[in-house]
Parts: C-alpha cells; structure tokens; sequence
C-alpha cells in the first residue's frame, strides 16, 4: 500500500461520523462500490491493508469476511474538500452482493474482458485442485494452463491466423480470429500471473497519459 491516509485531514460527517468511500480496481479504473468508513474503519484498513466499511445494519465489516472476496489496498486518496476517500484495491472477487464484478454492474453493457478473465482464473484454480487422474475431464482451457508449450503454439497459430484474414480484408473472419487469438492471450497471462483486466488497465492509463 502507498503511503497511509492522514486520517486527521479527513472531513468525517459531524452526525454519524463517517466519510463516504468510493472503491476502484485499481488494475481497470472500475468503480467496484461506494460505501461509508469511520475512523475505526479506516484504522482497520491501513492496519490490515484490507478494507474495512462501516454501515447503520452491519456495523464495522471487513469486505469478503463472509464470502471472501477481499479487497486488498493499493492506495487511499483523499480528494480535494476532505470528505471522499478514494480506495484503490486488488479485488480477490467480485464486489456486488449479486455476484457482479461491481455494483454498478446492473446498469451497464456486460464488460467481455472481465468475463473472460474470470472464467480463465476460475479454470486456473480447478488445475490446482484437480489430479492427474482427472485427466480426461479437463477442458481446453485447463489443458493449455498445464502446457506451456502448447499455450505458446497456439499464441503463434491464432496470430497468424489474424494476419491472414486481415490481409484478406475479410471482416468477419478478422473479427473471429481476433476474438480466437484474445481468448489464447488471456490463458497465457493468467499462467504467468497476469489477465486481461491488468492489460485493460494499462490500456486506459496510457489513454489518460
């Protein structure tokens, strides 16, 4: 986590003591959630760098105490009047209780990117669970993240295969081997720890540059 919050400058609300908290993913710039922190909360916060809210039904609560979908801190931000904390997290799950990414999630077009990444991770994490007996029942996706040689094959074959349809000047196809070779790119990243929502993040943070 940067450097901690200066919790003195913060403009606490003089009736209930909190400050509102909007969270973003600090990989995609999403805004995951807003809720409200006191001074407790925060402490919590910088103390376990996980945050921690504060709400009239629930009282203190960690995010993901239940369901574990923490949120782990990158920074928090104060803006300009003191009274809005900007939390910028590492989200270990989704943020709505509905099960969206965020909760704002109702309201807008569904993000392919993120879908894909996460159904890529959720596939990592059963070819750690699963034995070598199970072998016969993983999916395409699992038996790329256990062969590295396989995944990079297909890097190269799925690129090419893009070339060529561009050069073509063949619309649809170009379109379906993008979407071919960005499914490979995404199985890739995530076996080297990385995924499409890291990439989106740079993309806008050199859109913004």
């Amino acid at each position: 986590m940067s450097a901690p919050l200066n919790l003195d400058a913060v403009g606490f609300d003089n009736d209930r003591g909190t400050v509102v908290v909007v969270t973003q993913d600090a990989a995609t710039g999403r805004v995951l959630m807003v809720a409200n922190a006191d001074r407790e909360a925060l402490e919590r916060t910088i103390e376990t760098g996980e945050m921690h809210y504060r709400s009239r039904t629930r009282g203190l609560w960690r995010k993901g105490a239940t369901s574990g979908n923490v949120q782990r801190v990158v920074s928090l931000t104060l803006d300009c009047d003191g009274d809005t904390v900007l939390a910028r997290v590492d989200p270990a799950g989704p943020a709505c209780h509905t099960g969206a990414v965020s909760c704002f999630d109702h309201n807008a077009a569904p993000n392919a990117w993120s879908a894909l990444a996460a159904t890529i991770s959720a596939r990592h994490s059963a070819v750690k669970e699963q034995s070598e007996a199970d072998e016969q029942s993983r999916s395409y996706t699992r038996k790329l993240l256990l062969d590295r040689n396989l995944r990079l094959k297909k890097l190269g074959e799925e690129s090419a295969e893009l070339v060529a349809a561009c050069a073509d000047g063949d619309a649809d196809r170009s379109t379906e081997e993008a979407a071919d070779l960005i499914y490979h790119v995404g199985v890739a990243l995530e076996a080297v720890g990385s995924s499409l929502d890291a990439v989106a993040g740079v993309l806008q943070g050199r859109s913004l540059a």
